[in-house]
């Protein structure tokens, strides 16, 4: 029995006549935290919008979880990359969060007891559990991100998407947020992440798919200069930040 939770095979999707991807195959392990690199355009929010069954394809095969895409949204958490207009529903921040539980419910039933439990406990992995009954409208962008991840958290996903998640987050919780992930996946939950943060990937990070229209997978954390040129079409400078920020340069004479 095949137990990955992502199978790919020949997936090619175009948009207006454009090609967007091509020929995509990927396997992805029970337990993976892959990182998605590549330029803005390249692909990668469309992939993950497939996998998720926002968006249908007609050219590949795609398994998630063993079923098709959107049928196992329950066991499905994802963190989308635009937070806009998130901050015009007239809701509180707990209701947001319990949407997240909204694919465990059955036909007309309400929250119980254990939807609550699991909508603060997500609250409190994200440092918001003091803005329960605060209108999402009234937070800043980086506290409504937040609570999106939360809200991808309640449903105690098996696979977790997210597209640029600390796009909006300050950075005290930037760091706090790659150590739950981290977190996240020692318990054996697999994370897919769209991010262009390479230096904390690298550290967190089991394999990396680089996509530009077409998918280089390397099962491996390590990002190299020749990964990066394949993915972006052209030569990258890499810059670490630390102590003292630097250019990582080839080796020359």
């Amino acid at each position: 029995m095949n137990n990955n939770p992502i199978e790919i095979q020949g997936l090619s999707f175009t948009y207006n006549g454009h090609p967007v991807l091509e020929d995509i195959s990927l396997t992805v392990r029970s337990g993976d935290f892959m990182a998605m690199l590549g330029p803005n355009g390249g692909g990668k929010t469309t992939l993950i919008k497939i996998l998720l069954g926002i968006i249908p394809f007609s050219k590949g095969s795609v398994s998630v979880l063993g079923r098709a895409p959107g049928k196992a949204a329950h066991q499905v958490g994802y963190v989308p990359q635009n937070v806009a207009g998130s901050d015009k529903f007239p809701v509180n921040v707990l209701d947001v969060v319990l949407m997240g539980r909204l694919g465990s419910l059955g036909r007309f039933r309400k929250y119980s007891a254990r939807d609550f439990s699991m909508a603060n406990q997500a609250l409190e992995q994200v440092e918001m559990s003091g803005f329960k009954k605060i209108m999402i409208g009234n937070l800043s962008g980086g506290q409504r991100q937040r609570v999106l991840i939360a809200r991808a958290l309640a449903c105690d996903p098996e696979i977790l998407f997210l597209d640029e998640p600390t796009a909006s987050v300050d950075q005290p919780f930037h760091s706090r947020l790659y150590q739950l992930l981290f977190e996240l996946n020692q318990t054996g939950k697999t994370i897919v992440v769209i991010s262009h943060d390479l230096s904390v990937l690298s550290s967190h990070a089991k394999s990396v798919a680089c996509i530009n229209k077409n998918l280089y997978f390397h099962d491996s954390s390590e990002i190299t200069q020749e990964m990066l040129e394949k993915a972006y079409h052209c030569p990258v400078e890499l810059i670490t930040h630390g102590t003292i920020p630097h250019r990582v340069l080839k080796h020359h004479h």
